[in-house]
């Protein structure tokens, strides 16, 4: 249930507001956007690893895998929660406190952990590690690319947004259809769109940071809108190349 619907949930990058020079030349432009660059893949990284921390410990406990995806309700209230949060989180983050965007952050990546904790279950140790690893570094090569290209990435960014809406409509159709070729097209269009998102989003949130508010409380609810996105990204491409490279148990 969790790749079909949390991961797919998209962020407004424009919440923080257009890049403000505010008179700061290009070398004192560069370091700042490196400098909120890192907060967001700090953010990202602490996301991920309480995702997996989560979901291991989980994946260890049977009688909380048997509560969890035993119970159809259980797991629809789980999805509905995440949905939740991340719209939230998404779009009024900026109104939020500080406290309370860390708070659904990292509460929106707990409840991921959870419904993610199944693949512990239906894929080996060895082809997670695997599928982690290849994701992680198709990720980095990626947003180093969409941080460093000089390239408007807009266009791109607007053709693969289409693709990822044809993706959740084929993926709920097949929900009823269950036809293994759409799966797998599904599956390898969503490689590609999200390989291309990673660079589109890391350039959009390179660009929204507003100059000259570092270590505010806006800067830093700024920080935790892109790491929401590039989680998304990441969980998703993630996701699809486990689908491709894993060997059931």
């Amino acid at each position: 249930m969790n790749n079909r619907f949390a991961g797919f949930s998209r962020t407004n990058l424009n919440a923080g507001g257009a890049t403000q020079h505010h008179g700061m030349s290009a070398e004192a432009v560069a370091a700042e956007q490196a400098r909120f660059m890192m907060r967001v893949y700090n953010w990202m990284a602490s996301g991920l690893t309480l995702t997996a921390v989560v979901a291991y410990t989980i994946s260890n406990d049977p009688a909380l895998l048997q509560m969890i995806f035993g119970n159809t309700i259980v797991l629809i209230g789980l999805v509905v929660a995440q949905l939740g949060l991340v719209v939230w989180l998404s779009g009024w983050v900026m109104k939020m406190s500080q406290m309370t965007a860390m708070m659904v952050f990292m509460g929106y990546s707990a409840l991921t952990g959870v419904t993610l904790s199944s693949i512990f279950v239906v894929y080996t140790s060895a082809s997670i590690t695997t599928a982690f690893a290849t994701t992680a570094l198709t990720f980095g090569a990626m947003s180093f690319y969409g941080y460093t290209t000089k390239k408007d990435l807009t266009s791109m960014g607007s053709f693969l947004m289409m693709g990822l809406f044809g993706i959740i409509i084929a993926s709920v159709l097949n929900i009823w259809l269950q036809n293994p070729a759409i799966y797998w097209a599904i599956t390898y269009i969503g490689v590609f769109i999200f390989v291309g998102l990673t660079a589109y989003d890391t350039q959009k949130i390179k660009e929204m940071n507003i100059l000259g508010n570092e270590g505010t409380e806006e800067d830093t609810k700024e920080a935790i809108l892109g790491a929401l996105t590039l989680y998304l990204d990441f969980i998703n491409l993630f996701i699809m190349m486990l689908r491709l490279m894993g060997d059931r148990e």
